[in-house]
């Protein structure tokens, strides 16, 4: 079964039995329960709503499906087709919508697809209104409206190049300390809409563009999650090419990873760390990331006299949480980065402009950037659920036999080492345990997780 209905969406891979995977009859479906949802958020209207994709193969297949089904349940659509994850949240609020719909399944494999929803301020829906959603998906008494009320498309207009606009527009975005430095950059884009606009972003700030998996065909050239081993096409090209730097990002655009002059991984975890300094030299505030984020930001951010607070894992977590504390700068680990400048949602865009700003500044190169920052090591893995683990089993088990250290169970279980930390907790997206864990040496790393992923199994065979 790979259809997974989570705060992250409703994720599944094409074809197959309806229900168990995401097929036209489920696109339906869910599209149907999400429309019923915002109709009673906003009672008496006509919705509108944005519809945009990344450049997976079935992305056309389910926004005609998206599409037509809004029609049909009598919201009319604006279709901004090939675009970004942060593209669409922007074009919600720039359209005056009532909320959008992403077709994307992110860093997963191309046979995965996925409907991410969006509310009136271009923001994912809460938990709450999440499950209100997969309520409203299991009801079979669906009605539609007559040939009448039937709703248009009111454009289809690319939102990319006022994407890359209002992000040039930024007050912190200083494109002449950029294009004095005429940085020589190698892109990957995984052959989704990341090749579209982060190389027009880039030579829009006078940077010198080299391209790698740039065409959009959703063909991906290797493993979409941009992890430092599905990187090494890229390390060996900035080294032949001679380029200051390498911009990586995932098939949607809400991830972004940075690669050294050397070809050594800047590290996915250092992207909203390098920001987030940038940020806080200019506008000194609060910072969040989630539970499964480097110590670093914390550092950084108290280094800069502002205070650091942890998110349970999820976009629209560490959203809520910005919010309450005032954050300046935000985001995940994986290299989201969240702006409130500019929204509230990870932008790949928004990270390449400020770094790149942070960088020209500084007059350093990529490898004396990261010497700044302190040095951590993470250690990223996952363990298989099978029927024999029981995982809210697992993690009391883990809360209890660790409670003299200093656990969170926010999201998961998190203990605190004086050195290191372990996050446990079982993931959104796939059917998996994370075993997340971070010191001050990959060794150590790497031995936390062995430690605790054998525990785990222990478990699962008791």
């Amino acid at each position: 079964m790979t259809l997974i209905k989570s705060i992250s969406g409703i994720r599944g891979t094409i074809g197959g039995p309806a229900g168990d995977n995401l097929t036209p009859l489920d696109v339906v479906k869910f599209t149907t329960a999400y429309v019923r949802f915002t109709a009673s958020e906003h009672p008496g209207k006509r919705l509108r709503i944005v519809v945009g994709r990344d450049a997976r193969i079935s992305g056309t297949l389910v926004s005609d499906l998206v599409e037509g089904t809004l029609l049909g349940c009598g919201a009319d659509v604006i279709d901004v087709g090939l675009c970004t994850t942060p593209g669409v949240e922007l074009a919600v609020t720039a359209h005056d919508a009532d909320g959008g719909i992403i077709i994307t399944a992110s860093h997963n494999p191309r046979q995965w697809n996925a409907l991410k929803l969006l509310d009136a301020r271009g923001e994912f829906l809460s938990d709450a209104q999440g499950k209100r959603v997969l309520e409203l998906a299991g009801q079979t008494d669906f009605s539609y409206p007559e040939i009448d009320a039937v709703g248009r498309v009111l454009s289809r207009e690319s939102y990319n190049d006022e994407h890359i606009r209002r992000v040039l527009a930024l007050p912190l975005v200083d494109a002449d300390a950029v294009r004095r430095r005429r940085f020589r950059v190698v892109v990957d884009a995984v052959n989704s809409v990341g090749g579209v606009v982060i190389p027009r972003l880039l030579r829009e700030l006078g940077c010198e563009v080299i391209e790698l998996n740039c065409d959009p065909t959703g063909e991906f050239a290797h493993n979409p999650e941009p992890l430092p081993e599905n990187l090494t096409g890229i390390s060996e090209a900035i080294v032949r090419e001679q380029a200051d730097l390498g911009v990586v990002v995932d098939p949607d655009v809400d991830r972004l990873a940075f690669v050294s002059e050397d070809g050594s991984m800047f590290v996915e975890e250092y992207t909203l760390v390098a920001v987030a300094d940038y940020v806080l030299r200019h506008t000194p505030g609060n910072t969040v990331s989630n539970l499964s984020s480097t110590r670093a930001l914390r550092d950084v951010t108290e280094r800069h006299g502002g205070h650091y607070y942890a998110a349970a894992v999820g976009e629209v977590n560490v959203v809520a949480k910005m919010k309450e504390v005032g954050a300046v700068i935000g985001g995940e680990g994986n290299g989201g980065v969240i702006y409130p400048e500019l929204h509230y949602g990870r932008d790949a865009l928004v990270g390449v402009a400020l770094f790149l700003t942070h960088l020209a500044r500084t007059g350093l190169t990529m490898t004396q950037l990261r010497k700044t920052y302190p040095a951590y090591y993470a250690s990223k893995n996952k363990i298989q659920l099978t029927p024999a683990i029981d995982v809210d089993k697992v993690l009391l088990e883990m809360k209890s036999r660790y409670a003299h250290e200093n656990v969170n169970d926010t999201d998961g279980v998190k203990i605190d080492f004086p050195t290191c930390w372990v996050h446990l907790r079982k993931s959104n997206t796939e059917p998996i345990i994370r075993v997340y864990t971070e010191a001050q040496s990959m060794a150590e790393a790497e031995a936390l997780a062995q430690r605790f992923m054998d525990e785990i199994r222990s478990l699962g065979q008791a």
